[in-house]
């Protein structure tokens, strides 16, 4: 209806236009019969109604927002292929990414970059906040030690702010704008800066520019995991926004805030702030995996990572809890020959923390004198997620027929030790927990997994994992007897709480050298 109305309009201003010259030239002239004009109601105009599609799903947030272009590439497809085919990886990665997902996106969606940043954990890490790669990064954003620094995040023995997934998705995104920046406002050239530095990337679009060659992406000579890596970001991309026609099903995470970020002022036990928060202290840990010992670190940062639901609560609980009553403290007497390093080791704290604790300056302590210490308030066997917990379920994991445990030496490197006991060096830093880059300390233990090896008893240790069906009348001291390994493996290696009684039928997980079982 809008252009006859528009035409109609038009002539009778046209005409109009006409009289009124007519009248000026010819005022003789006899004025003509008026014409009548049919006057054309007008319908009034529909506005255009836009149907509002609420958004409940995160995956169908990131969906509508992903813009970059898919190219028609040999690596993208074969990396589609791959995701296609192995559909229960994504299943595993949603549910990993449900409690931080939002926290991520809308971060993004803050600073206006591209959504298909926030794929890039499952890239880096497959959304797991304790991977550790074998170039040294670590956490969901795989940083590694100097860029961590470099874009603020703290580490520390008691804390690694490359875990701490709020604070390294800020680090993260803060390095990804300035590679955006550095790399002439190409997103592919920062994704890629992202993996191997700008430097390379730069210097490989001049080396095409002055050979007056294509400079985009998949034009440029750069190391192999990364010609790789963007790839794999832009076939997930694809995958993703087309999620229904390849046939993938993504496990719906809620569109909307997940965590809160509690500041709860001060160090803290772990297992008392699950306790405060209804949590178990492994729940509290997951949400929490930049600590790396049984509390949050004395100096800080001093804030906690808890499910929106139980935050109002938490902090409520929190504020009656007087803070010397957030730790566990034992009163330990100076002997002759003590320092505070040596204390500080024996009761798995930090130098700094004994000093701040205890008011000193400098490093002399007075024999007969009196330190408090922060003790942890449950078995340290009880914080499953710690550091050193996670080390002992790494290195225990049966891997060949035979165990050594290697005390480090002075002089001592990855490369010599795996050289002299026949092994791969990526393989002895996977069985511990290391990069192959990673430097040794003197004292520290490896353990070294082999074909045969031979025990102090001059007997061939011959590791095993074991199944154990509980049967009536057994205990945990009976069965660690029985298997000669401790209580407290028994308990770390089957989640278990030594106060529950064991109940007949209960599967059980040991690893165990069968030289040494009881018969």
């Amino acid at each position: 209806m809008r252009v006859p109305f528009l035409f109609v309009a038009g002539g009778i201003a046209l005409l109009t236009g006409c009289q009124t010259l007519d009248s000026q030239q010819t005022s003789e002239r006899i004025p003509a019969k008026p014409v009548a004009v049919e006057k054309v109601a007008q319908k009034p105009i529909e506005p255009e109604v836009v149907e509002v599609v609420e958004i409940t799903d995160i995956w169908q947030r990131i969906r509508l927002n992903l813009q970059m272009e898919i190219p028609d590439e040999k690596l993208v497809r074969q990396y589609r292929d791959w995701y296609i085919k192995h559909p229960q990886h994504l299943e595993r990665v949603s549910e990993r990414a449900t409690p931080f997902m939002y926290l991520i996106v809308d971060e993004i969606e803050k600073r206006n970059l591209p959504i298909e940043l926030a794929l890039l954990p499952i890239v880096e890490s497959a959304f797991d906040p304790f991977a550790y790669s074998h170039g040294a990064a670590s956490g969901l954003w795989q940083f590694t030690s100097p860029m961590a620094r470099h874009f603020g995040l703290q580490m520390n023995w008691w804390y690694d702010g490359r875990r701490d997934v709020p604070a390294a998705t800020t680090a993260a995104l803060d390095m990804l704008e300035y590679l955006h920046g550095k790399t002439g406002q190409n997103w592919l050239y920062a994704i890629a800066a992202y993996n191997t530095g700008e430097g390379r990337v730069i210097n490989a679009a001049k080396r095409n520019k002055k050979k007056g060659i294509s400079t985009d992406f998949f034009s440029l000579n750069l190391p192999r995991e990364t010609e790789r890596y963007v790839p794999q970001l832009l076939a997930l991309a694809d995958v993703i926004k087309n999620a229904d026609k390849y046939g993938i099903k993504l496990t719906p995470i809620s569109n909307e805030p997940q965590i809160e970020v509690v500041d709860i002022g001060s160090q803290i036990d772990l297992a008392l702030a699950a306790d405060i928060a209804e949590m178990t202290t492994s729940e509290l840990h997951k949400l929490n995996p930049g600590f790396n010992r049984w509390a949050t670190a004395p100096e800080g940062p001093h804030k906690l990572v808890l499910p929106i639901d139980k935050a109002d609560a938490f902090k409520l609980a929190l504020n009656k809890t007087n803070t010397t009553e957030r730790l566990n403290w034992e009163r330990y007497k100076i002997k002759s020959g003590d320092s505070l390093g040596l204390i500080a080791k024996r009761y798995r704290t930090t130098v700094s923390a004994l000093k701040a604790v205890n008011d000193i300056n400098g490093n002399t302590i007075v024999a007969g004198k009196f330190l408090l210490i922060p003790v942890a308030a449950k078995d340290l066997d009880e914080y499953l997620l710690s550091a050193d917990q996670r080390l002992a379920r790494q290195q225990n994991k049966a891997r060949g027929a035979s165990k050594i445990t290697y005390k480090v030496k002075s002089g001592d490197s990855l490369w010599k030790i795996a050289k002299q006991h026949k092994v791969k060096i990526a393989q002895l830093a996977s069985w511990n927990s290391m990069a192959p880059k990673d430097s040794l300390q003197i004292g520290q233990k490896l353990v070294i997994w082999s074909g045969t090896a031979t025990s102090k008893s001059g007997l061939s240790e011959v590791m095993r994992t074991v199944n154990y069906k509980v049967r009536s009348g057994d205990s945990l001291a009976r069965i660690a007897s029985k298997f000669n390994v401790s209580v407290n493996d028994l308990v770390r290696w089957n989640s278990l709480e030594k106060s529950k009684y064991l109940q007949p039928g209960q599967m059980l997980k040991l690893y165990v050298d069968m030289t040494k079982v009881r018969t």
